[in-house]
């Protein structure tokens, strides 16, 4: 973390692995060159079982591995990880337990693509819900909008590219953790496995993410302890319902001075001013956004 950034770990959209630069035309025929997000393949072992595929942007393939197996259940919070080992030329990564593990009878291989409807929620997952408890907390809207606007303004891939998802992990209106990737579930993942290997708590901690609020947004943040999840785009059904059932505070639309809470409102204390607060700058949107739409 550097004097001059509030983060522990920060997007980089200076990074060459992370895009190319394409060439094509615009709207008059005229000739355009744009960055696109670079996306590859990433596979997952847990102990000597291969467990998923996924596409992923590349960056932080360890705590992407971890927090992929944490949200899974497949590896569980009082686990004793005894190692993970990344091999780039493969695009392997291998987590290993001291408890043995043998989810054949669970899996079936499958590549897990970008496309936003491709999470993996196996059948006890919501199981192991039922003895969760959030902790009391509480938001502070002059948190949600300092926040917000940090986020907003903070150089991403989000913001020079486009065609990517981001996550910020934070604690009242300080962003802590900001992670992207192609799936939004990837760069939650990569949250997890941080405050996995990092032993920290999410009691006291607030979850924003650039991506629409469903189900399972709601069920890996309620895994990871988190008691507040907020997002920029809109809501499905079921992840209000789960939201509802489970305690956790969901609040989305979240532009500008604007915000829509479907859940946990009675966390929220009211405590900014709208007047002093600044809709949202249009250069700050996310490239291929729609005012209004959710993303």
């Amino acid at each position: 973390m550097s004097a001059d950034s509030p983060y522990i770990i920060a997007p980089n959209p200076a990074d060459p692995r992370l895009t190319q630069t394409v060439s094509g035309v615009d709207e008059r025929g005229e000739p355009v060159e744009t960055s696109v997000t670079v996306e590859r393949a990433l596979t997952i072992y847990l102990n000597a079982q291969e467990i998923v595929t996924q596409m992923t942007i590349g960056d932080y393939p360890e705590y992407l591995a971890l927090g992929y197996l944490l949200n899974q259940n497949m590896v569980r919070p009082e686990d004793v990880i005894t190692g993970i080992d990344y091999d780039e030329d493969l695009k392997v990564v291998v987590v290993r337990t001291q408890r043995e593990t043998n989810f054949e009878d669970k899996l079936k291989k499958r590549t897990q693509t970008s496309g936003c409807a491709q999470g993996t929620t196996f059948g006890d997952l919501m199981e192991a819900l039922d003895d969760v408890r959030l902790p009391q907390a509480e938001l502070r809207t002059s948190w949600l909008y300092r926040l917000t606007h940090a986020v907003n303004t903070t150089p991403s891939l989000y913001l020079e590219a486009g065609a990517i998802h981001g996550c910020v992990l934070a604690r009242a209106d300080r962003p802590l953790v900001y992670m992207e990737d192609v799936g939004r579930h990837n760069a939650v993942d990569k949250i997890a496995g941080w405050m996995f290997l990092e032993g920290e708590s999410g009691a006291d901690k607030i979850f924003y993410t650039t991506g629409r609020l469903t189900s399972e947004m709601v069920i890996k943040t309620v895994r990871m302890g988190i008691p507040i999840l907020v997002s920029r785009s809109g809501f499905t059904a079921w992840g209000v319902e789960l939201a509802r059932k489970l305690g956790l505070t969901l609040i989305g639309r979240a532009r500008g001075k604007r915000f829509v809470a479907l859940s946990g409102a009675e966390r929220i204390v009211y405590d900014q001013d709208l007047a002093y607060v600044a809709e949202e700058s249009a250069k700050n949107r996310r490239k291929g956004s729609r005012e209004g739409g959710d993303e």
